[in-house]
């Protein structure tokens, strides 16, 4: 009888079987290389532009650019899932080049779109008068330079909804990697643009304008370059969406809209509530860990975000078993490879930090670790949400995204005013905390028809092996860092990357799904 081990090296040669799989294979690769050199590019021009920044402009005007982010962020609740539902829809048409189903998609995609942008400007604009009771710290900006600062930022976030509805069909085909050129091309321009701005003038005015007249372009060659792919999206002429089609549109849309308003009241306020409770200036100090941190999550969120399209057309075409056999997988690439994240961010963050921007801009060990516990999870949990996405289950859990948001904001409100920057993250652990025990039980019943013990049994095994090794890695930093400098961050960076990638290998190594990625890493490196 062969080992799991010898069965992962024979099955890795043909990961699920078939050429419907090695083409899906193929297209994912696609997508994960060009996300790989978009978000490496894009990292390094966010890093360089936000040094610059931080270099010629004030502290305030970095938390007031982090804040107006968030906000914005808030507001696109609007879209309350319209996209992913539609997302969703376009698999089945695209698969079966039913383009006449998909002008009919894309026709009701556009109508929703429009709205959404309508109304993301109207409540914007609503909240216009209450920014000077947000924004905290106001002695070096004026109200009048808070509302024009906000109303650019608005027009940056309403403009993209007239295009951004397209790229649908590029996702639906498996295209991912159109969108990310483009938005990297976008990035790279911006970047330099804004810099040279910076530079030239020290003017917060003239970087945002700059940004914005970028944008601008951009979403002229989205439009045009789009619509001679897709040729149809220019016929006026199509079919009205059955009233079974509408109505199941309808019911997913209601749920995700639950997902969304829940998602925002959870992710998207720490930055409103460090504001208006703390001050503005250490937005702009949480954000530069964010950056950082989102910078890595983007990269390792490549690998599992480009997948999602795979995964619908998966769920399309093949049995609950395979698509069980990609979700193991994928798991546990994720845990292993969030796990070194977090293993590497509680070492090497801060130092980071103050090598690259001096000590003002460090936080407290105690927020910075609570930080990165909720990135772990989040990244623990990245694989459920996508296939939960891909699989187009939303009804089941539409609420609990609600229930996370109102745990977030009254743990957050509550512990902010006790113990200050920690309780802000204490409320997004322990909501996030909700999802990694509820979403399992739904993914399981079902996408996979099958209980979820086994999942929760593995998942005490690598969180426990994660914490402790996570430990190890920070006491180790602490023998070789007593003094931040070039050298000894890159010696620790080493020491940490031998010491927990080494380590899972030796317990996880003859693993089932360890054996699987590791022979198909072989298989794609020949």
């Amino acid at each position: 009888m062969r080992s799991t081990w010898q069965k992962a090296r024979v099955e890795a040669a043909d990961p699920c079987g078939g050429e419907a799989e090695t083409g899906r294979i193929q297209k994912a690769s696609k997508n994960i290389a060009a996300g790989y050199v978009g978000q490496a590019i894009s990292s390094l021009m966010g890093f360089a532009l936000r040094t610059v920044f931080i270099m010629r402009l004030p502290d305030t005007l970095l938390g007031v650019n982090g804040l107006y982010s968030s906000i914005l962020s808030m507001l696109s609740l609007a879209e309350l899932g319209v996209g992913t539902a539609m997302n969703y829809s376009l698999y089945a048409p695209m698969a079966a080049g039913d383009t006449e189903k998909l002008k009919s998609y894309m026709a009701a995609y556009k109508k929703a779109y429009r709205y959404i942008a309508l109304a993301i400007a109207a409540i914007g604009l609503v909240l216009t008068p209450f920014l000077k009771f947000i924004v905290g710290a106001q002695d070096l900006v004026t109200e009048r330079q808070l509302v024009f600062y906000y109303l650019i930022f608005l027009f940056n976030t309403v403009s993209t909804y007239f295009v951004s509805y397209k790229y649908g069909l590029c996702w639906a085909e498996q295209k991912n990697y159109i969108q990310t050129n483009i938005l990297t091309a976008t990035k790279i321009a911006t970047a330099l643009a804004q810099m040279a701005v910076i530079l030239a003038t020290g003017n917060f005015t003239a970087y945002l304008l700059t940004g914005s007249a970028v944008q601008v372009l951009q979403i002229l060659f989205v439009s045009f370059y789009l619509d001679r792919k897709y040729p149809y999206l220019r016929d006026r002429e199509h079919e009205p969406l059955t009233a079974e089609e509408s109505g199941e549109l309808k019911n997913k849309t209601k749920a995700l809209m639950l997902h969304k308003v829940g998602d925002t009241a959870r992710l998207q306020t720490d930055a409103i509530i460090i504001s208006s409770f703390i001050n503005v200036v250490v937005v702009g100090i949480v954000d530069n860990y964010n950056m950082i941190i989102n910078t890595a999550s983007s990269l390792a969120g490549v690998i599992f975000n480009s997948v999602i399209t795979s995964f619908g057309n998966l769920i399309a075409t093949e049995d609950r078993e395979k698509q069980y056999d990609a979700f193991r997988i994928y798991r546990f690439a994720a845990v292993w490879l969030y796990g070194f994240l977090t293993a590497g961010f509680c070492s090497l963050l801060t130092p980071l930090v103050r090598l690259c921007w001096g000590d003002k801009w460090a936080l407290g060990n105690a927020a910075v670790y609570l930080i990165l516990m909720d990135f772990y999870f989040k990244g623990e949990r990245i694989v459920l949400s996508n296939f939960k996405t891909a699989a187009g289950v939303f009804e089941p859990d539409r609420y609990l995204a609600l229930i996370q948001g109102a745990v977030n904001l009254v743990l957050s409100v509550a512990l902010v005013i006790k113990i200050g920057l920690p309780g802000v993250y204490i409320g997004t652990v322990v909501s996030g905390l909700i999802a990694n025990i509820t979403k399992p039980v739904i993914i399981y019943k079902h996408c996979f028809g099958r209980g979820c013990a086994s999942y929760f049994r593995d998942s005490a095994g690598f969180d426990l092996f994660t914490f402790a090794l996570v430990s190890v890695c920070v006491l180790l930093q602490k023998m070789i860092m007593k003094t931040p400098t070039v050298l000894t961050f890159g010696i620790t960076m080493v020491v940490v990357t031998l010491v927990f990638n080494g380590a899972f290998l030796l317990v996880f190594g003859r693993s089932y799904e360890c054996g699987r990625i590791l022979g198909l890493i072989r298989r794609r490196g020949k």
